[in-house]
């Protein structure tokens, strides 16, 4: 074991000591997402001395993350968010080994990526790969810390765990498309997500070391604004894990964006938008204050909170396209857009942070 004096606090603990801090050190623990979620477990899991943390996300830092994601500082934004994260954490605990994959969770990596680790930890923030994760869980017999949040509460539950419920159990389907907002339209108070994580990076360290009563076969629901929770109860559903187990040959093609009645938005290149810059309509849904400002794209602001009541301000008819920091918000500006019968509209991949390190002598503001 590594540097006993570092985990002097927790060794001391009569409930863990030496043996359990041993434990620890050899768990290995997946983290889907480095944002809202992500940063606090990673950053406790890291400080209690887990051996191998893994981390998988594709989205860069945003100067929007910072007020909830207190791993980055300005020096990180527009870099990768797991790669920031490992930076990060390898400076709070060099003892440990981390592993950054700065991609996308897929249906085609999920399996192989699971199937080395102990322990899957869901920081995910939207219902498509949620049910990715609890299926490549369910199949690969991996249990699942889960948490989300939702303006000012949060839950928290173990899933797959010592044969208890799967999140099947709980969402047999997924809530219709659009239905919930996520926290780039509605907000979420920043200290939440930290709340939520820290609940969940509780988990993972009672699961490793046996201690207490795991949130198996319950949800914990949080509401920071009375300071109350409440635990509710989760029948295990044989059905629903019957079905995840008699598709496991088909998980490869299983497309998690239709089941959640996500539509496939049109992408672009920064290149390409620069080429039909004078045909089409371009729209920046960003908040006011955020940089670099993309001036030559001449783009129309309208912040996405707003573009619903903003719809009359646009043509439907012509071709449109829309961008914003890194290319999440973006793609839910192209869903309201496309229902609300707009019929040529796609967003930039990578938003204006690959605008500014793509073609920076275009733009203004050329640093981040």
């Amino acid at each position: 074991m590594k540097s006993n004096n570092r985990y002097n606090r927790q060794i001391i603990l009569p409930e863990i000591g030496e043996s359990g801090q041993q434990k620890l050190n050899a768990s290995k623990v997946l983290v889907i997402g480095a944002g809202g979620l992500g940063c606090p477990i990673l950053q406790y899991l890291a400080a209690a001395g887990i051996g191998t943390i893994g981390i998988i996300d594709f989205d860069l830092v945003d100067t929007s993350n910072l007020h909830r994601q207190i791993l980055y500082g300005d020096s990180g934004v527009g870099k990768n968010k797991a790669l920031a994260a490992k930076s990060r954490l390898e400076d709070l605990n060099p003892t440990i080994n981390i592993n950054a994959y700065p991609e996308k969770l897929t249906t085609k990596n999920a399996i192989s990526l699971f199937s080395q680790y102990d322990i899957i930890v869901d920081g995910s923030d939207n219902f498509s790969t949620r049910y990715l994760v609890n299926d490549a869980c369910v199949i690969a017999g991996k249990p699942l810390v889960y948490g989300a949040i939702f303006k000012y509460e949060g839950q928290v539950s173990v899933f797959n765990y010592e044969n208890g419920p799967t999140y099947r159990c709980l969402f047999p389907e997924p809530p219709k498309a659009g239905s919930i907002p996520s926290c780039a339209e509605i907000g979420v108070l920043g200290v939440l997500p930290g709340i939520i994580g820290s609940m969940q990076a509780n988990e993972v360290l009672k699961i490793i070391l046996n201690l207490g009563d795991v949130l198996k076969g319950k949800l914990l629901m949080y509401d920071s604004l009375t300071t109350q929770s409440s635990t509710f109860s989760i029948g295990r559903v044989a059905s629903e894990i019957s079905k995840v187990l008699a598709t496991a040959k088909d998980f490869e093609t299983m497309d998690y964006d239709l089941f959640c009645g996500i539509q496939n938005i049109k992408e672009i290149s920064p290149e390409t938008a620069f080429q039909i810059l004078n045909k089409v309509q371009c729209i920046d849904v960003r908040e006011a204050h955020e940089q670099p400002k993309i001036d030559t794209l001449n783009p129309i602001c309208i912040p996405l909170h707003t573009i619903k009541e903003q719809l009359h301000s646009f043509d439907k008819t012509q071709e449109t396209i829309v961008f914003c920091q890194s290319g999440i918000r973006s793609k839910k500006a192209v869903e309201i857009l496309i229902e609300n019968g707009f019929e040529n509209v796609s967003h930039i991949k990578g938003g204006a942070v690959a605008l500014n390190e793509i073609i920076p002598d275009l733009i203004g503001h050329k640093n981040l």
